[in-house]
């Protein structure tokens, strides 16, 4: 727990207070959320999409569905607080009901100490928050601080000058809590911190099922690209497809074949920033995607995150492509499968291209328009004392992964029953996140892409992805056309 004199603050009372969604049942969704034509509004909806980590939907959490249905609603002022104090709102896309739950408890805690304010959680959507960011910059109605968004949604607001500096909030914490490099995806061009890192994801891994494995004569886990087909080819059989690769036109599709890229050799943007796609990696990349495709299910032509997700968990392909959310789907929907899970990095083109594994970097941020700013960056440091920070990663256990020095060691969290039952796997996960990356920081030797954000909401390379596999293109033509997109936006 921080110090009490940490979580004190001196701050006048607003005039206005802030209600939830589900404080305001009364509100108007459709004029709260109708889009703002200004230039904000413009590059917000325009900027940042892509949140890979999906909240959960599938054991019963918030959908991207149920979020859009009320008009990408902003939760919006004027409904009446309950009581007296200040409200601070939390925005979050991590939103299942575990989760929800353990951010709950984590409130108590801070609004305990600090009896004059009341903190509101509040879920977004993972394909629907720049519309919703849109909106609130726009209207100047923003959430306090916003948690789990990828490190470069975070890059792409500080460089449009929309986030507060997260450095003080890192010295409340402490820099040496943190483990080495945890925050390094957040450094902003200008040397400050856009946001701190409240977890770690290794979120392209590949799952399989050891029975159908044996049952197909594979006695090892694929390495290679080649492998992995092979593999597919002889465990699809009757009902059960090979893998849940996605092809719809959404963030998973661009953010994957970011991922088999790299499994190529190969880059989207030079260290420099220089845009690459045009390369024999990039071809590689989209022959295998193609291939891939008569071992998938057919519904996979519009699969996002969810879909992929619920296909490996239900039964339906043999393979996964997914974090850690895998091991409390299955525990609590199809546990009959759970003892035969293994997990490894995806494979790459040959073994001797390196992995390289898709960290979104989860995010805690602070919009700089909000009020009370002392007192929401009491709030987010609040949020890393060890009981609290604990409670939330084990709403999904070994879907975030710790960022603080001993958290793993802790009793609380070596206990949990899928940290004991799914140890090697957690390890593995662990392992390949520490070395991960993501289009907004490519390699260590990749300057900050504060563009990736725009890139990955543009669909440009989903849609290259289509054009090649669904559509038949000629794939010279087609990277030319994603290449012209993405150096549009660059240009911006």
């Amino acid at each position: 727990m921080i110090d009490s004199s940490q979580l004190r603050v001196r701050e006048k009372r607003a005039e206005s207070v802030y209600c939830s969604a589900s404080d305001a049942p009364r509100r108007h969704p459709a004029r709260s959320a109708r889009p703002c034509a200004s230039g904000t509004a413009r590059r917000m909806v325009a900027g940042v999409g892509g949140r890979v980590a999906h909240n959960g939907a599938a054991s019963g959490g918030f959908s991207r569905r149920a979020v859009l249905a009320a008009g990408l609603a902003l939760p919006v002022a004027g409904c009446g607080a309950p009581d007296d104090r200040i409200v601070l709102r939390w925005w979050s896309p991590q939103a299942a009901p575990a989760q929800a739950r353990a951010y709950r408890a984590q409130i108590k805690t801070f609004e305990a100490a600090n009896p004059r304010y009341r903190v509101l959680f509040e879920p977004t959507s993972d394909d629907g928050y720049p519309a919703q960011f849109a909106a609130a910059f726009a209207a100047g109605q923003v959430p306090n601080l916003v948690s789990h968004l990828p490190s470069f949604a975070a890059q792409t607001y500080y460089a449009q000058g929309l986030l507060a500096p997260m450095d003080p909030v890192i010295a409340a914490i402490g820099a040496d809590r943190f483990l080495p490099d945890a925050n390094r995806p957040y450094l902003a061009p200008d040397g400050r911190h856009a946001a701190i890192g409240i977890g770690s994801t290794a979120v392209d891994m590949l799952w399989v099922r050891r029975e159908l494995m044996a049952e197909a004569g594979i006695t090892a886990i694929p390495r290679t690209w080649d492998q992995l087909r092979a593999a597919a080819r002889a465990m699809q059989k009757g009902a059960v497809y090979g893998a849940p690769l996605p092809y719809g036109s959404n963030s998973m599709t661009s953010l994957v074949f970011v991922g088999f890229v790299h499994r190529a050799g190969g880059q989207i943007f030079s260290p420099d920033l220089d845009l690459v796609l045009d390369s024999p990696a990039t071809y590689a990349a989209l022959d295998f995607y193609r291939s891939m495709r008569e071992f998938c299910p057919p519904g996979a032509t519009s699969f996002g995150w969810a879909d992929s997700l619920n296909a490996f968990v239900s039964g339906a392909t043999a393979t996964g492509i997914y974090g850690g959310r895998v091991l409390i789907n299955i525990a609590r929907q199809n546990p009959r499968i759970a003892q035969h899970l293994a997990c490894v990095p995806y494979p790459t083109i040959d073994a001797q291209v390196p992995h390289w594994t898709f960290n979104d970097f989860p995010s805690l941020f602070m919009p700089k328009q909000a009020p009370h700013q002392e007192a929401t960056r009491a709030l987010a440091a609040s949020l890393y004392d060890p009981e609290g920070y604990v409670r939330q990663l084990l709403a999904a256990p070994g879907h975030v992964l710790p960022v603080i020095k001993g958290i793993t060691d802790r009793e609380d969290y070596r206990g949990n029953t899928i940290t004991t039952t799914f140890a090697p796997e957690i390890a593995a996960m662990t392992a390949a996140a520490s070395a991960g990356h993501n289009l907004g920081y490519e390699s260590p030797a990749h300057r900050p892409n504060v563009k990736a954000g725009e890139i990955i909401a543009s669909n440009a390379l989903a849609e290259l992805v289509q054009r090649v596999v669904l559509a038949g293109e000629n794939p010279r033509a087609a990277v030319a056309r994603a290449s012209r997109a993405i150096e549009a936006i660059m240009r911006r």
